[in-house]
């Protein structure tokens, strides 16, 4: 779980990236000790250029902040050439570029990364991001795993990974050290309180629950989302059908990194019957995303977010929160609305460079700014939540 960025994407496995395009709204946190992403599967041949933009790769723009994908394939074909790392000099490119949200990844650790998308990785259950401060933290630990049992807990600092300093790296690499096989033992140096830790834990492999869903006394449905892998879409769709008739939903989308977009916008579809989720440019190429028909639209409902809602789960809180459809209950969300389209090197390293933005079905551009809550909330948010249902006709 150690966390990466979050993302619209359509997201393939190194292996299918000749067969269709890739787009992806990155999201900032990574679930697993891997990076999750907003994607979903597009499978038309034609280069992702040309499948995406309609024109050659040649002739497309490239957004300010951004960097040129012919200048990273050029810059790993003369490193390889020279006998050096394709990868570092595809960072190097990347970097100079002022991409905020670009990164590269090798054959094994995209795989790992596209891994958590089925909602298991090999990893030792930490989910960590940057401090303030520049240094890798960890955001949260998960129940049972080798981390939990070798004692680490949320706000440690990340120091070292098996002797290679994180301190400045991006929490991509850090992901990247992070991961291997499971049974193979990791040094992980940490600081907590001051004073320097150092564990040795051995990876498992993990998974996790994405949906989760619990009744209240009180006849309120409370549907969890953690992150969107596969299958999440369908489970939110069931959990609202199973829920008691006339009685609202809560939907908790905190600390929601993201994931892949077609299952957030099965999750939107379960409380909308069609219309527009979201927009997205594609180096100045608009698309839409739409909803799917039948969803309950008379269920009251409200949407749980904070600092860690991010990409995906915004996506659908925006869209939600655009149609009138729930009331956003909590903190102002995270603000990843950028596009990020993998593209497959030279030496079968995966850059993704980012190409665009997405839009709520009013318009707004969430990157940067995030969503602001309808009703602010503190602490005791889920009973915030209650009792905004209960003022929409619905609770004790």
């Amino acid at each position: 779980m150690l966390g990466l960025p979050s993302i619209p994407t359509f997201c393939l496995r190194p292996r299918d990236l000749r067969r269709g395009a890739v787009l992806t709204i990155a999201f900032l946190t990574a679930v697993g000790a891997g990076a999750y992403t907003g994607c979903w599967d597009r499978e038309e041949g034609a280069s992702a250029a040309a499948a995406l933009t309609g024109a050659p790769a040649a002739e497309t723009p490239r957004e300010a902040g951004t960097a040129d994908r012919e200048a990273v394939a050029r810059a790993v074909a003369e490193a390889v050439a020279e006998g050096k790392s394709g990868k570092k000099a595809a960072q190097e490119v990347v970097s100079r570029s002022g991409d905020r949200w670009g990164t590269v990844y090798d054959q094994g650790e995209y795989a790992a990364f596209t891994e958590g998308l089925d909602g298991h990785w090999t990893g030792v259950g930490v989910w960590a991001g940057r401090a303030a401060d520049g240094m890798i933290k960890v955001d949260k630990v998960q129940p049972g795993s080798p981390a939990a049992r070798a004692g680490l807990r949320a706000g440690d600092r990340l120091l070292s990974v098996d002797g290679h300093a994180v301190t400045g790296l991006a929490v991509t690499a850090v992901v990247a050290l992070l991961r291997g096989d499971a049974g193979t033992p990791v040094v992980l140096n940490l600081s907590r309180d001051g004073a320097d830790l150092t564990e040795t834990v051995r990876r498992e492999q993990l998974r996790t629950e994405p949906v989760t869903v619990r009744q209240r006394p009180d006849g309120v449905t409370v549907i969890k989302v953690v992150s969107f892998t596969r299958g999440s879409g369908d489970r939110v769709k069931a959990a609202v059908r199973a829920a008691p008739p006339g009685e609202g939903v809560v939907l908790d989308l905190r600390g929601n990194p993201g994931g892949l977009v077609t299952e957030a916008v099965t999750a939107a579809s379960a409380f909308l019957d069609g219309g527009l989720v979201a927009t997205y440019d594609v180096r100045g190429d608009q698309r839409v995303l739409y909803a799917a028909e039948g969803g309950d639209t008379t269920r009251p409902l409200v949407a749980l977010v904070d600092g860690g809602t991010m990409s995906a789960a915004e996506l659908v809180t925006g869209a939600l929160q655009d149609r009138g459809r729930a009331v956003a209950v909590g903190s102002r969300t995270f603000g990843k609305g950028s596009v990020q389209m993998p593209t497959e090197l030279p030496d079968g390293s995966v850059a993704e460079l980012t190409v665009g933005t997405y839009r709520t079905p009013a318009g707004r551009s969430l990157d940067g700014a995030g969503i602001t809550p309808d009703v602010p909330a503190g602490e005791a948010v889920e009973e915030r939540a209650v009792t905004v249902l209960g003022g929409l006709g619905v609770g004790p």
